[in-house]
């Protein structure tokens, strides 16, 4: 769906200052209902407006910066940074236990599990594989932590 289109159907919903970013499905916006009562609009939306069963997560801009603070691993530039946003914390708890290669790294905290790989490796790493499976396809997201900064 082109960004317009996912900005005008937000919009439609009352949602204010509604951003996307990297045409990914990335949303920033203001609203006064309760997270799980946006996640609930805005799948009820999107599924209507285009003619899919849309899942989204929803994070509140507190938390989702307290997930961009808390990366737990060292950073260098032959690395990404990844974080997995997960429905629960549960799903984060299995995936965290996922056998690892020697060159990633992998920590859960509530409902985001952090990675780190070598760049270039993303794709093929044992983490990946497994957290690519079709059970976690609508319980998880991906994002790179440079494309979270960029959101706060």
């Amino acid at each position: 769906m082109a960004s317009a289109d996912l900005k005008r159907v937000l919009g439609d919903l009352g949602l204010t200052d509604v951003k996307t970013y990297v045409a990914s499905g990335n949303v920033t916006a203001g609203s006064a209902m309760t997270p799980a009562a946006l996640k609930a609009a805005v799948e009820k939306a999107l599924s209507e407006a285009f003619s899919y069963d849309a899942k989204v997560l929803v994070f509140a801009h507190d938390v989702l910066a307290g997930i961009v603070s808390g990366y737990p691993f060292r950073t260098d530039a032959d690395h990404h940074r990844y974080a997995m946003l997960c429905d629960s914390a549960d799903t984060a708890t299995e995936l965290a236990a996922v056998d690892t290669g020697d060159d990633e790294e992998v920590a859960a905290e509530g409902r985001t599990v952090y990675w780190r790989c070598p760049i270039g490796s993303t794709l093929a790493t044992p983490f990946s594989k497994a957290s690519g499976a079709k059970r976690y396809r609508e319980r998880t997201t991906t994002r790179n932590l440079n494309t979270l900064e960029k959101m706060l």
